[in-house]
């Protein structure tokens, strides 16, 4: 008797990749809706953003992760942010970067910058390392006190392959600090007697973002706030090489898990391999260096470097709301005080750099 023949069971339709990645981003988007109202209300209440949207999504983002812990269907979308979203930003800030801002400044001036920004970064890794910051951290804190703040982090991270809690402790403390100097480095032009021009220098090798800059600069002078504006536009465009660079050396140490390393049979070993191009460079450090390339040239209108810039930064920010909703704030916590005493401590060298750098060139 042939046996009974049963209809197949009728398979759960599968979502699509749009489907599953919704519910996630539509999150993280909310967040950043309010991260930018914040940053609105402040400038309201007291004239300019100390806090940019990009340290409330993130802050907001840990707020929201610390009572309540988003469901698995959102998951997805707000993987994709916190990564995919945060490459393509990297991409676009491509075009915020051309050659032609170097020559406003001269040769000298320029080496100088440079050597600050490798130095800064050397002796910010090791002060991190040396209060017990785990590597990856490290080297976030050592980009972001150096280049750019919360830029620098943001590339930098995925090309180390940072987790949220590195990037939300490097981020937040930084963004204090940052803060911190703005009020504070104006006491710094009767305290040393410096000129609009060397205080314009001091400023643009030390605050971290170009608004912070102009609110450094302009309650000094005119000339200080132009002087300073270019040293820092010169010192983002280094954020490129240093990131170019770190994506060759730290090619192992993206790849490194917790997981343990399965030992290999007794006689074995293990080939050696000549690592391809992408594990190398991931694809968004290339797709930085052809869009800064093809910036250069001239071949990107003008009228579109301004929305470029706004996406970018808009993606950044949506990826740093992803980042939070991701962290565990009692990891956050417990690196607090360490990552305050790297970031602080590290601005202090880069600030004596800096000013040792004006008196041995001579900036008048």
């Amino acid at each position: 008797m042939p046996a009974a023949h049963t209809a197949p069971t009728p398979a759960h339709p599968t979502r699509s990749a749009p489907a599953r990645l919704l519910p996630g981003m539509g999150l993280c988007i909310l967040v950043t809706a309010v991260a930018y109202l914040l940053e609105a209300i402040e400038v309201d209440l007291v004239g300019r953003p100390w806090l940019e949207a990009l340290v409330f999504a993130i802050l907001l983002g840990v707020a929201v992760r610390s009572v309540w812990t988003p469901p698995s269907a959102l998951r997805a979308g707000i993987e994709f942010s916190a990564k995919t979203l945060l490459e393509i930003a990297v991409v676009l800030l491509g075009a915020s970067v051309s050659v032609r801002a170097l020559l406003a400044i001269g040769p000298e001036l320029i080496a100088g910058i440079a050597v600050v920004v490798v130095v800064a970064i050397a002796a910010s890794y090791v002060i991190s390392r040396a209060l017990g910051l785990p590597q990856r951290m490290a080297i976030l804190v050592a980009c972001g006190n150096s280049i750019c703040g919360n830029s620098a982090i943001a590339a930098v991270a995925p090309v180390i392959g940072a987790n949220g809690e590195d990037i939300a402790s490097s981020i937040a403390f930084t963004a204090v600090l940052g803060v911190i100097v703005v009020l504070v480095l104006p006491l710094f032009v009767p305290l040393l007697q410096m000129s609009l021009t060397q205080y314009g220098v001091l400023a643009g090798l030390t605050v971290y973002a170009v608004p912070q800059v102009l609110a450094a600069t302009l309650p000094i002078g005119a000339l200080s706030n132009q002087v300073g504006t270019v040293v820092k536009l010169v010192r983002v465009l280094m954020l490129g090489p240093v990131v170019l660079l770190m994506s060759l050396v730290a090619s192992k140490l993206r790849n490194e898990t917790d997981a343990p390393v399965p030992q290999a049979a007794a006689g074995v070993h293990a080939k050696p391999a000549r690592p391809a191009l992408h594990k190398l460079v991931p694809w968004f450090i290339i797709g930085f260096l052809v869009v800064a390339g093809v910036r250069t040239a001239g071949w990107i209108p003008e009228p579109v470097l301004h929305p470029t810039a706004v996406v970018a930064n808009l993606l950044t920010t949506v990826s740093m709301a992803a980042l939070g909703l991701g962290v565990d704030i009692r990891v956050v916590a417990k690196a607090g005080p360490r990552v305050t005493a790297a970031v602080t401590l590290s601005l202090i060298v880069l600030g004596a750099i800096s000013f040792g750098l004006i008196h041995l060139i001579g900036v008048a």
